[in-house]
């Protein structure tokens, strides 16, 4: 029996729901892609990792060996004069720093337990007793009314108005419970990324793979065509021209991003030895490793000062003293040092950025897949470019 053909709109709809799971399709294989590259980059790290932090020294490194080597001096001699020179700035440094960072390092580990305490007494006390203002505002929540004519419930142990606000105090009572655990728990995961054996080899080769790199980036920028496992044709021209452009967005990034970084450290630094607050020096060095990830890592290192900071003093006056630091610090970045170090040269919008870290650090998993998202997102803006927002040109 002849079944008739579908009409117009029965088409419609099957090209539809055709296209709408191809497009299912294709988004959940990209998710497993992803997964899976987070994964090997995990299982692959104690080796990836010391590359990467060669493979970025080196990009550093490269346009003082280039000015070297356009006066008389030979590639070789330009590597050794830039190498050696590097190497006793970086000796001076760790050697002035490591001491007074690893000593902030140990009493802020010893006084985590005080620390948490010292919070979980001065939130129950501002519960306790909360500011006219919030009293006001919000009468529910601390226990207090509008009607002036009723008694004010008094706890009985301490004389103060008792709090009723479930929500608040339940909150807060789980934040303090485990704040000391989450301190210890960080900690460990610190230590256990410190002492990894793996990892330490790796770290101890950088300066190996860093002597290499700079020897041998114009052979590697020349040959790495020939090692494409394509035949001469229109595809692998086209492979070059992406893949190059995209080597262009990761080298600006990651030369930038670092110097950057450098700033922002070395400002927080000043920033927090002028407001008198405690691990200071450990935080400016966090902070260099942390703004390497743009946004996530300078909000993650405001939260950090500003508990130290209400749990040295506690007060109001020296945590908005921090906030200000962070508004200078990241003012001057936005306005000065971004600009002139970077440029347009990754051209992101800060919204595409903040979803990409956020995207990276979810699917590749840490602080790796922060680093990497910002620059995968600028290969995936080049694809898109190249193929669909733009017509091809010849």
């Amino acid at each position: 029996m002849n079944q008739p053909s579908p009409t117009e709109k029965q088409r419609r709809l099957l090209w539809f729901a055709l296209t709408a799971l191809a497009v299912a399709v294709v988004v959940v294989l990209l998710v497993a892609l992803c997964w899976g590259v987070g994964r090997i980059l995990n299982l692959l790290s104690p080796v990836l990792v010391p590359l990467a932090i060669a493979a970025v020294v080196a990009c550093l490194l490269s346009p003082v060996v280039d000015f070297f080597e356009s006066r008389p001096i030979s590639r070789l001699r330009a590597v050794i004069i830039v190498f050696v020179l590097g190497s006793a700035l970086a000796a001076g440094i760790l050697i002035s720093m490591i001491r007074p960072v690893a000593a902030e390092t140990q009493q802020l580990v010893s006084n985590i337990p005080q620390y948490s305490q010292r919070i979980q007494q001065r939130v129950s006390h501002f519960i306790a007793q909360p500011p006219p203002l919030l009293r006001s505002l919000w009468p529910a929540q601390f226990g207090t009314t509008t009607d002036t004519n009723s008694p004010a419930v008094v706890a009985p142990a301490t004389g103060a108005p008792a709090a009723t606000g479930k929500p608040l105090t339940a909150a807060t009572d789980w934040v303090t419970d485990n704040l000391s655990g989450l301190g210890k728990w960080l900690w460990g995961q610190v230590g256990r990324i410190v002492s990894g054996f793996g990892m330490m080899a790796g770290l101890l080769l950088v300066p190996v793979y860093t002597f290499y790199f700079l020897l041998e980036k114009r052979a590697i920028a020349d040959r790495w065509r020939d090692y494409l496992p394509l035949r001469d044709s229109g595809a692998k021209e086209e492979t070059i021209f992406v893949l190059a452009a995209i080597g262009q967005y990761l080298v600006a990034f990651f030369r930038g991003q670092v110097l950057v970084a450098i700033c922002d450290g070395v400002l927080y630094t000043a920033g927090f030895l002028a407001m008198g607050l405690n691990y200071s020096l450990l935080l400016g060095c966090a902070a260099i490793l942390l703004t390497i990830i743009p946004f996530l890592g300078a909000i993650v290192l405001c939260l950090a000062a500003l508990t130290l900071a209400f749990v040295q003093y506690g007060d109001w006056l020296h945590p908005l003293l921090v906030l200000a630091v962070f508004t200078v610090v990241q003012t001057l970045e936005s306005l000065f040092i971004s600009p002139k170090i970077m440029g347009d040269r990754v051209g992101l919008h800060p919204l595409v950025i903040i979803i990409a870290v956020m995207t990276g650090t979810t699917l590749l998993g840490g602080i790796l897949g922060g680093i990497l998202a910002i620059p995968l997102a600028a290969a995936l803006r080049v694809l898109m470019f190249r193929y669909i927002w733009k017509k091809r040109e010849a």
